[in-house]
């Protein structure tokens, strides 16, 4: 078997591949970070393996320390377009009395998302998101609508810090196994006005429905 694994997973020919001895920056254990977290939160890592995995990709020193980590998981792209993700600091979502706002397949999460939205529907769908920390804040400034929240197994929303002022909530997390790692925590703050807030799972298909099964994500 030729090349080397990098640290995203992805194998590279051998004229290319770096020497593993060469000396990891900060950015190549971020990438490594980031396919353990994926890899979790597709099953593939409990969460002690990735806890263990974590802490070793944190101090590694080299490349070849965090080529080890992931030469048992699969190539993760981490963006929509093949390049690595560079997740934005802050995303603001303004809208007024316009269409619906949809975040949907593999979008890669920002640091902190600003929805400043006077009725117009919001979804956010996390099933397939890129996540690139394990918190996200999202700063609510809604009034009418619906805000809806499709979560995964490993992802949970906390709505503590979220006011609502004549506005329902309908919280049905995902089914999580008792050994999965959360992958992703989602924090709600601000204030929802009139209209409703709906965390759930994505929806199963008639099949997954006949066969009792969950929706895939």
């Amino acid at each position: 078997m030729s090349g080397e694994m990098s640290p995203s997973g992805e194998r590279s020919g051998p004229a290319s591949a770096p020497a593993p001895e060469v000396r990891a920056s900060h950015a190549d254990r971020d990438r490594a970070v980031d396919v353990l977290r994926i890899a979790a939160g597709d099953g593939r890592l409990t969460s002690d393996e990735l806890d263990e995995r974590l802490e070793v990709a944190l101090s590694a020193r080299t490349l070849g320390e965090l080529a080890v980590l992931t030469a048992d998981l699969p190539a993760v792209s981490t963006a929509m377009d093949g390049t690595a993700a560079e997740p934005k600091d802050v995303v603001r979502i303004e809208q007024v009395f316009s269409g619906a706002v949809e975040r949907t397949g593999r979008w890669v999460l920002p640091r902190r998302l600003e929805l400043a939205v006077t009725w117009c529907d919001v979804t956010l769908d996390f099933t397939e998101a890129v996540i690139t920390q394990d918190t996200l804040r999202i700063d609510v400034a809604m009034a009418g609508k619906s805000l809806t929240l499709i979560t995964r197994p490993g992802v949970e929303v906390d709505v503590d810090g979220l006011t609502l002022v004549h506005c329902k909530l309908r919280h049905r997390p995902a089914m999580t196994p008792p050994d999965a790692p959360t992958t992703l925590r989602v924090e709600l703050v601000g204030q929802k006005t009139h209209g409703n807030v709906v965390v759930r799972p994505p929806r199963r298909t008639f099949g997954q429905w006949l066969l009792r099964r969950p929706a895939s994500h």
